[in-house]
């Protein structure tokens, strides 16, 4: 069997963990990753060993580029094609019709969601890539919720297969910061936040939530890892809630995983995800975690001994109960519960093992 994973390439964040994490934990000469632009994926998984190939382009959708995947495809062999992300998605409809082989979707995020705020072009992107998904011959939800809704989308039930997300809970983890190494004091009280400046990610909200607890504690900071198309808007909302003093905007960090350790908190406040790779880093490293209630986060967070589900107007109210439990020494206990939880369940031996049965049930 080869298959081939294709991506767009400019992914940095979850989708990218996703993809390399699947790649690097299964069989080396079956699987290939291809990529339409090069930049930070590309060059992480030549890092890791993973097979690769850049389809090179310089237009982002060309008669050219389309002949030579074709080419590769015929070449190589190719029996399935594994695609991740709108462009991906939207191209690999358009090879099917040139070149016959399997074709399966993961969906990491909800298309009405990824191009929302672009008007009527971001509409017509969005039903292009939603039509191209009910295409594909197998699509992977990676939580129940995202079955749900591609069911009402119009996807088949039956060419739906949900996979939850999985880490490597082994993975040896790069020496950690000491607070006094980056400014922050040990009393400080330190929520972080690893997201996109995107508007689906709702950092206003997380921003006035957090300018309200400073009414009641002071020694607190904000960690903001993660670039965007927002960052300035966002810096401005800062400075007019008066918090600029608490919010440092870290941007995008390889080193992010240290940030979870050193932290005592991580936050999420999404409008929408599948199931975040974020809360899982954060449960690997003992860190508890505050998250409204979106995609597959409660298949995580199953219970209140392990963190806060909450809805968007408890996000305050989380925050400040999170203060407490560390003053009452229950913070590291939630935290260490959360990571054996997430650690029995959430593993990527698991992950990769259902992903691989999805392959071994299509019929080449």
């Amino acid at each position: 069997m080869k298959i081939l994973h294709l991506n767009a390439g400019n992914e940095t964040g979850g989708g990218m963990h996703h993809i390399l994490s699947l790649l690097d934990k299964l069989n080396r000469e079956e699987f290939v990753l291809g990529v339409l632009e090069e930049g930070e994926m590309l060059h992480r998984a030549r890092n890791l060993g993973i097979e690769t190939v850049h389809f090179a382009s310089p237009k982002r959708l060309s008669i050219p580029l389309i002949k030579n995947i074709v080419t590769y495809i015929k070449e190589q062999r190719i029996q399935v094609v594994h695609t991740h992300g709108p462009r991906a998605n939207v191209y690999a409809k358009l090879l099917k019709k040139l070149v016959p082989f399997q074709w399966i979707v993961t969906v990491h995020s909800d298309p009405f969601y990824d191009f929302r705020g672009k008007g009527l072009y971001g509409e017509f992107l969005c039903r292009l890539h939603t039509n191209a998904i009910k295409c594909a011959d197998r699509v992977i939800a990676i939580s129940s919720p995202f079955q749900t809704m591609l069911e009402k989308k119009g996807v088949q039930s039956t060419k739906i297969k949900t996979v939850l997300n999985g880490i490597d809970f082994q993975k040896n983890m790069l020496e950690n910061y000491m607070r006094s190494d980056i400014g922050y004091q040990e009393a400080d009280f330190l929520f972080l936040m690893v997201a996109r400046l995107e508007k689906v990610k709702q950092h206003k909200l997380a921003l006035k939530a957090f300018a309200d607890l400073l009414y009641l504690h002071s020694q607190c900071q904000l960690l903001l890892v993660g670039d965007g198309t927002l960052r300035r808007e966002l810096e401005l909302d800062v400075a007019r809630l008066g918090i600029t003093e608490h919010v440092h905007f870290l941007g995008h960090c390889q080193d992010v995983e240290c940030f979870y350790r050193l932290a005592d908190v991580t936050i999420l406040t999404s409008a929408s995800e599948s199931f975040p790779l974020v809360l899982l880093e954060s449960a690997r490293a003992g860190t508890p975690v505050i998250s409204t209630n979106v995609g597959g986060v409660k298949e995580l967070i199953t219970d209140s001994t392990i963190g806060w589900l909450v809805e968007e107007s408890d996000i305050t109210k989380a925050m400040n109960e999170a203060i407490f439990f560390k003053k009452e020494g229950k913070l590291q206990v939630m935290g260490e519960k959360l990571r054996l939880h997430a650690s029995s369940k959430f593993s990527l031996e698991i992950f990769a093992e259902n992903i691989y049965n999805v392959y071994l049930d299509m019929k080449m």
